[in-house]
């Protein structure tokens, strides 16, 4: 049985100024912003409020009843920012939450409420956070989404709750403009003395959609609950996704760890049955004062192991700050993939036992960085720049086999690097050369090797390559670019080293 969740921020505006400026609390004050030339006020505080000011009344008017009445400026898009904020502070009570703009959150909290023990106490608990946090709130949880947000905001009652196909009782004592109508809808209804929406509600149809239009039925639909009405929420729903909630807040490091665990072990059991394992999980703490910290590990392979991926969490925990206590957390693995059931011909040839490459992979990206550990694979080039390409997957095979007929240098420069050179004779190996102001004598040398620009990609020259090692036994990969012509100097380069 579907069950949804409308919270009514009155003073949203106001009190989110508030929780900006702590000393405008209990103060006289509105936002105001201009409006066909003239400064127009768009919020109030409860305190202006009381003053018989109110929104859409002009900053002379509100001046005139409140003598000491401060104008601050309405920034734009303020209010969008809030109900965001908002929206992804509610979503450790339910993973469904979007915002209702102007002043207002819609949640799908179906099957949601049992975990703190039944409906009432759940919206009591969602206002008494959000009343700590300085908002006023009024709360409605029905059957639908239209008839929530008409509860929240026209049932005078900071907490309404109304039974799932009782909707039509729960709507008829409420005006007309619950039904989120347009302003010359409501004037219409008002003026042949529809004043609630039970005057209506059970007339003919096809006469309100004669006088009215579609959207009135449309909205009265909705509303009971016979058309869908679409929510979009903040953040795509998670399908491996486990919550853990604190009888206590947790503000020990060893408390979050034990949490881990146990959220980890819940969720490798879902990917076991799903046959998936993750690519990524996110570990995120929902602390008591509104905010949230996470921290999130990626894996080379799907894994479904725990204890590697605690060891991989465990290296950032310390990024969770827990101040004043953390009331829940929350695992997800937004990236999964099918499980690999057989990691041993991950590489060419090579047997990985248990995936623990891939898992000794793992610990080292985490522990220094993404970015750290590349893999390469062979190309289909002659041309030695393009004759490398990085793996984009651990599992990547490749579509050609590494050449091994020429030595190849172990570290191939990105760009050549040119070096001075003598040589005897300008076909002849060099007797030495100097890169970065070392001189390098050469003692023994191997080549040339002609390589020829792929013409089909680009136009150039050749390259003369020479394997040299200098009085060090350092080995290096040295070229002589195009011919040797006699009228200028040859241009030699450095593009690898040998081990």
């Amino acid at each position: 049985m579907r069950r949804f969740m409308a919270i009514w921020f009155p003073h949203l505006l106001a009190e989110g100024m508030i929780r900006r400026r702590h000393e405008l609390k209990d103060t006289v004050f509105v936002l105001a912003a201009p409006d066909r030339g003239r400064m127009c006020i768009t919020a109030v505080s409860v305190a202006a409020q009381a003053q018989g000011i109110y929104v859409g009344m002009a900053v002379a008017d509100g001046r005139a009843l409140a003598s000491g009445l401060q104008v601050l400026d309405h920034e734009p898009g303020m209010g969008q920012k809030l109900l965001i904020a908002l929206g992804y502070w509610c979503i450790h009570y339910t993973p469904v939450a979007a915002v209702d703009l102007p002043d207002g959150l819609l949640l799908d909290v179906s099957g949601c409420a049992h975990l703190w023990g039944g409906e009432i106490k759940y919206a009591e608990d969602i206002q008494n956070r959000l009343k700590g946090l300085g908002y006023t709130v009024h709360i409605a949880i029905a059957g639908t989404i239209g008839a929530a947000w008409a509860l929240a905001r026209y049932q005078r009652q900071a907490i309404v709750l109304a039974a799932s196909g009782e909707e039509k009782k729960a709507l008829s004592p409420l005006p007309p403009a619950a039904l989120r109508l347009e302003t010359t809808v409501v004037e219409r209804l008002q003026k042949l003395g529809l004043y609630t929406i039970g005057h209506f509600i059970n007339m003919q149809r096809s006469a309100l959609r004669r006088r009215f239009g579609a959207v009135l039925i449309d909205r009265m639909d909705q509303a009971l609950g016979w058309k869908e009405e679409p929510l979009i929420p903040l953040q795509p729903i998670e399908p491996y996704r486990e919550r853990l909630s604190c009888l206590e807040p947790i503000i020990t490091r060893s408390g979050i760890e034990i949490a881990l665990k146990q959220l980890l072990h819940t969720l490798c059991e879902r990917l076991i049955k799903g046959d998936k394992g993750l690519r990524k999980a996110v570990f995120k703490a929902y602390r008591i004062d509104g905010e949230i910290r996470q921290i999130e590990i990626g894996t080379h392979l799907p894994s479904q192991q725990p204890a590697h991926l605690f060891k991989l969490f465990e290296l950032k925990i310390n990024q969770i700050e827990p101040a004043s206590g953390i009331e829940q957390f929350v695992l997800e693995a937004p990236v999964v993939e099918k499980a690999m059931h057989d990691p041993g011909m991950l590489w060419h040839n090579h047997t990985l036992n248990d995936g623990r490459l891939a898992e000794l992979l793992d610990r080292l990206t985490g522990k220094l960085g993404k970015g750290i550990v590349h893999r390469y694979l062979p190309a289909e080039h002659f041309w030695p720049e393009r004759s490398v390409k990085e793996a984009q997957e651990l599992h990547e095979q490749p579509a050609t086999v590494w050449a091994s007929d020429r030595p190849r240098p172990v570290r191939l420069l990105p760009a050549p690097e040119p070096v001075e050179v003598t040589a005897p004779i300008p076909d002849y190996p060099p007797m030495n050369f100097c890169h970065k102001g070392i001189l390098h004598i050469i003692k023994k040398a191997d080549g040339p090797e002609r390589i020829e620009r792929e013409w089909w990609i680009d136009q150039g020259m050749h390259r003369d390559y020479y394997v040299v090692e200098d009085e060090k036994g350092e080995r290096f990969w040295l070229f002589r670019l195009g011919h040797y012509t006699g009228d200028q100097p040859c241009r030699w380069y450095l593009h690898g080293f040998f081990v």
